[in-house]
């Protein structure tokens, strides 16, 4: 089956789409057709794929049929044509019709956290939203869930499609495939399979060698060498020194030159934040990826597999806008912390805080922000599919300063990102650097002057706590700010969530989503996440960045 059937259906022409639709209309049913020849033999490959899944094989890609056939299912979800919606769904009916099963979905939409009505509902009334969603669509081929939920912010997402698309497709010092394996390499640190899987399909289109899918180990050397740089960068950037960069950079056959590793760690440290978001958004498999479908039949105990991993086993109920409160919430904790922000910004006129005790301040918030768990649930281990693709699978966050071992405090004012990284990033891969800030400033400054119900709110101080307390859990400290305000602004919860979303993801819960800032909208708790991934990305940058400038100079 030519792959130039599936691209025709990305065209914004009509008649280019009826033509794919056509010829991919006569490939499915001649598929089918043989597959009803074939009889036993079908299903014997069946049961084969299945084995290899459950074994963890690299090897178990599904029968041809199979996965045309997801791909037509995901269409006729997530396409935002409708002729290739419809048509996708008359060809599933053809095929059923000669007697063969055709797949269906697994889970309900793009998040377990968020209903899915409610994100249909919001993405059905804006033309914004459908304009954004065809661009990603005749770029990808398909919608992917996290375009879905970034969608509740238009302007933000607008954005990062616009630098992933930059640093995945354009030109640039990396080829294509090493991008798509970095991405790989970078989800598998917090066990993201609906990154790994997603990559994986893209590494294997841009012409990857599939050996090197079946363990790092099997890539070439030089990437191989960038196993550590990612290890540090996801869990403990503060340890990364100029003589990481100096392995990476030393004159031999698997040597990295500057602009390839700036472009690997922009690369690396975009997926470790976007692991945060899909976690933290409690994002679905795609429908036409492993986990997002089923050819069986529907049962009582119809469980997506990553909600049996990650212990959600009631993510599928309904969730309508009470899903977020409970009987016990006292109705005014909006108006709480609304309280709380108006008395912080009266007592930041009337008497501002000394430079010792904005220290101190900061000093107590690092040390408290270790006693905040990340999760309660038990650690969950690597599966053998994500964990073959890096090494040394029990490194993982460590709390800034622990042990009586004392790392020294990261000043913003002695390398910041606008003075130094920025210029760092452009000079060595231009435009990226202009494209990554527009994306930080979107995320911090996003504001529609809400608070759940609440209109004409200035929110800037919550989410300046927010983005201060991810970079005091990094070691970052802003001279300028008042780190008392944390406590006053982010309850346990809350805390809890951020720690667990910025610093092991994977451990994140529906229970732990649903805890914090139960009046809230999930647009608004999904522009929290947006926080969290864009301070996350930016405090591992800094470290990166001022090792590689301190080996420059």
């Amino acid at each position: 089956m030519a792959e130039a059937r599936w691209d025709g259906l990305r065209s914004r022409e009509a008649a280019d789409r009826e033509a794919a639709l056509d010829s991919l209309r006569l490939a499915v049913l001649k598929a089918s057709e043989a597959a009803l020849k074939a009889g036993p033999e079908e299903e014997k490959e069946e049961k084969e794929e299945e084995e290899e899944r459950k074994r963890g094989s690299p090897g178990g890609s599904p029968p041809r049929l199979h996965a045309m056939l997801a791909r037509l299912l995901m269409l006729s979800k997530r396409c935002p044509f409708r002729d290739v919606r419809e048509e996708s769904q008359a060809i599933l009916s053809s095929v059923q019709e000669l007697g063969i099963r055709i797949p269906r979905p697994l889970g309900q939409g793009p998040s377990r956290f968020i209903p899915e009505m409610e994100i249909l509902q919001m993405s059905a009334e804006d033309p914004q939203m459908h304009a954004l969603f065809a661009e990603s669509f005749t770029t990808l081929g398909h919608l992917d869930n996290i375009t879905l939920i970034m969608v509740f912010h238009p302007q933000y997402l607008e954005s990062f499609l616009k630098t992933q698309h930059y640093l995945l497709q354009m030109d640039g010092p990396l080829p294509l495939h090493y991008r798509h394996y970095i991405g790989i390499m970078a989800a598998a640190r917090h066990q993201c399979s609906y990154l790994v899987n997603l990559h994986v399909n893209y590494f294997l289109n841009v012409g990857g060698d599939p050996k090197w899918l079946n363990g790092l180990e099997n890539a070439p050397q030089k990437l191989q060498n960038l196993g550590e740089l990612n290890k540090i960068l996801a869990h403990r950037p503060w340890l990364i020194t100029k003589e990481h960069i100096e392995h990476l950079l030393k004159t031999d056959e698997h040597s990295w030159s500057l602009a390839e590793l700036i472009h690997a760690v922009v690369l690396l440290t975009h997926y470790h934040s976007l692991a945060s978001f899909t976690f933290g958004c409690g994002i679905n498999p795609e429908i036409h990826c492993d986990g997002g479908h089923t050819f069986r039949p529907p049962s009582v105990s119809d469980y997506c597999i990553c909600d049996i991993t990650n212990g959600n086993h009631g993510a599928y109920e309904a969730q309508g806008p009470a899903a977020n409160c409970t009987t016990t919430e006292p109705l005014c904790e909006v108006e709480a912390l609304m309280e709380k922000m108006k008395q912080l910004q009266e007592s930041r006129d009337e008497a501002k805080a000394s430079q010792e005790e904005k220290a101190t301040r900061f000093e107590k918030e690092k040390r408290e922000s270790m006693l905040v768990g990340c999760s309660e649930d038990e650690e969950l281990a690597a599966t053998r599919d994500v964990s073959r693709h890096f090494e040394d699978t029990s490194y993982g966050y460590k709390d800034f300063s622990r042990h009586g071992t004392h790392v020294p405090t990261f000043h913003v004012q002695d390398y910041s990102w606008e003075d130094h990284g920025y210029s760092l990033v452009n000079r060595l891969y231009p435009d990226v650097g202009q494209l990554i800030d527009e994306k930080f400033q979107i995320a911090y400054n996003l504001t529609y002057n809400t608070m759940a119900m609440h209109k004409d709110v200035d929110t800037s101080m919550l989410r300046r706590a927010i983005w201060n307390y991810i970079h005091c859990m990094f070691g970052i400290r802003y001279d300028d700010y008042d780190y008392g305000e944390i406590n006053q602004l982010l309850d346990r919860s809350f805390k809890i969530y951020i720690k667990t979303v910025v610093c092991a993801p994977e451990r994140t819960t529906s229970r732990m989503y649903d805890s914090f800032w139960r009046q809230f909208k999930h647009s608004e708790k999904v522009h929290v996440n947006l926080l969290l991934i864009e301070a996350r990305m930016q405090a591992e940058l800094l470290y990166a960045l001022r090792a590689i400038t301190r080996y420059m100079t």
